[in-house]
């Protein structure tokens, strides 16, 4: 049994502490695609306190206790949310923390939001299956350097039975 998280708004004042936990979640994410400079690993305390001061992103944590132990950036465009940076502390992967970060953005958003879409890397099958799992559709991929990233997408929407 996964315990609850207490899950909120990261402020800049977590900023350091988010930092750490990135470094440690991505790391492996980088040794897979032999890519030690994807974002979260080259990111500077400054960008990120830039990036959680910004009114078009939404940045929540989940705490166990007194440690954060994970966290994903919801970033708004219009009728859309992208998720990204979505992390879960290494000890604590595969314990339900994601899962429960995942379906707690829904309240967060604003009103409006017609669709979520999330990337990962193409060769992550563990981040693509708990994505489906939770209902968000495989869309296309897309090429970036030596990089594919999938892109899922989640609509929002009802849409009538034809």
């Amino acid at each position: 049994m996964t315990a609850d998280l207490d899950i909120r708004k990261v402020t800049t004042d977590d900023a350091g502490e988010l930092l750490t936990l990135r470094r440690a979640a991505f790391v492996t994410e980088a040794q897979q695609y032999g890519d030690p400079h994807i974002p979260p690993l080259t990111q500077t305390v400054e960008e990120l306190v830039e990036d959680l001061q910004r009114p078009d992103v939404v940045t929540l944590g989940g705490w166990d206790g007194h440690r954060l132990v994970g966290s994903i950036r919801v970033l708004i465009e219009d009728k859309k949310a992208t998720l990204g940076r979505f992390a879960v502390a290494p000890d604590l992967q595969g314990k339900g923390f994601g899962t429960q970060l995942l379906l707690a953005i829904l309240p967060y958003l604003p009103d409006g939001i017609e669709e979520v879409w999330v990337f990962t890397g193409r060769d992550s099958v563990q981040n693509i299956a708990l994505y489906a799992k939770h209902g968000y559709e495989h869309q296309h991929d897309q090429t970036a350097g030596d990089l594919t990233y999938a892109f899922l997408r989640k609509s929002l929407v009802e849409t009538p039975e034809d």
